[in-house]
């Protein structure tokens, strides 16, 4: 997970680098290293700005710390982005750009205690920011502070803080990071502010079903449906408590209603393959697993109890391929370069 949100963050930092030039007075190696930076080469910049690291300049550490940044060297960027923020002037165009990609540093470094104060900062000058919102947003949530978490998120998705989709927003999040329990509070407290918040109920039956909670899950996603009947993922999630409780005539009942409401997920399909095989409705066994491999054509699970329903009807050399592919999925889960 954390591997997950340090390539988002990657993906939208470059966005960032946009402060003012250094003032008028700066040196010319200053602007030509702020040049070569804007210009994309933060390596240049760093080549630069080493030649002026003995001038004890505040703003050489600065922006050698901002280059640094941009060659995702954040453990460099942090050092000298340090130096360099208690000696700048306060709110200054490069004290702010210090301050916000000391934030950003630190959260990509997995330093999150330390990077919530930072972006907290940058966010009073950019509420608007959805990169910076979320990056406080998450470490604001893995370090236990739900009610900046739940800010953070407000202003992302433009709802009250102390709303009930502020709460149902946060526990997603939470989720996200396998930080169910903590979810579970979030969920909670959406209910009590709103009885029919749409997918409160559902996110609470996850995380019931995750812990072995069958009958407490279903009775959460029946909640759900009577909020919204028109949820497919419910269904699904209904059929597959019931698939492991082994009650496969009732989980098949789930299961078709959410292939007809969203006939393009091969969850179900899955499940009700694996349900027909248990009854011995081959033909139906088959007929599912090939309909949820054609969405989904690297599933080894779809694949094996396919060759599972291949041997009981008798179609060995068919069994045979499914069952090695299966394996060869398998090996390739281990071993990710092959």
């Amino acid at each position: 997970m954390k591997r997950f949100l340090i390539c988002i963050l990657i993906a939208v930092l470059p966005a960032f680098s946009a402060f003012a030039q250094e003032p008028a007075d700066a040196t010319a190696a200053l602007a030509e290293a702020r040049t070569l930076l804007n210009n994309g080469n933060p390596k240049g910049a760093i080549a630069k700005l080493t030649t002026l690291t003995q001038q004890n300049d505040p703003r050489v550490a600065q922006l050698l710390g901002v280059a640094y940044y941009s060659s995702n060297d954040h453990v460099r960027a942090v050092e000298q982005l340090s130096v360099a923020v208690g000696k700048l002037p306060k709110d200054s165009p490069a004290w702010r750009e210090s301050i916000q990609l000391l934030g950003l540093s630190n959260f990509i470094l997995g330093r999150l205690a330390e990077a919530v104060p930072f972006l907290e900062q940058t966010s009073a000058w950019l509420p608007n920011n959805n990169e910076l919102a979320y990056a406080l947003g998450m470490a604001s949530v893995q370090t236990r502070q739900p009610e900046k978490a739940r800010a953070a998120f407000g202003r992302m998705f433009r709802v009250a803080p102390d709303s009930a989709a502020a709460h149902l927003l946060t526990a997603q999040m939470m989720i996200r990071v396998e930080m169910e329990d903590f979810a579970d509070a979030e969920l909670k407290a959406a209910l009590e502010k709103d009885p029919r918040l749409p997918q409160a109920n559902y996110l609470l039956a996850q995380n019931a079903i995750y812990k072995n909670r069958f009958d407490e899950g279903i009775a959460l996603l029946e909640k759900e449906l009577a909020i919204n009947p028109n949820n497919a993922m419910a269904y699904y999630k209904i059929g597959d408590a019931l698939t492991r409780q082994l009650k496969w005539d009732e989980a098949i009942s789930q299961l078709q209603k959410s292939v007809w409401l969203n006939p393009f997920y091969s969850g179900p399909y899955i499940l009700l393959g694996k349900s027909y095989l248990k009854k011995k409705q081959l033909s139906n066994a088959e007929a599912m697993l090939r309909r949820a491999i054609q969405f989904d054509p690297n599933n080894k699970s779809a694949h094996y109890i396919l060759g599972q329903t291949y041997q009981q009807l008798g179609k060995t050399d068919d069994a045979k391929r499914e069952f090695a592919i299966a394996d060869k999925l398998q090996g390739n889960l281990e071993n990710p370069d092959k």
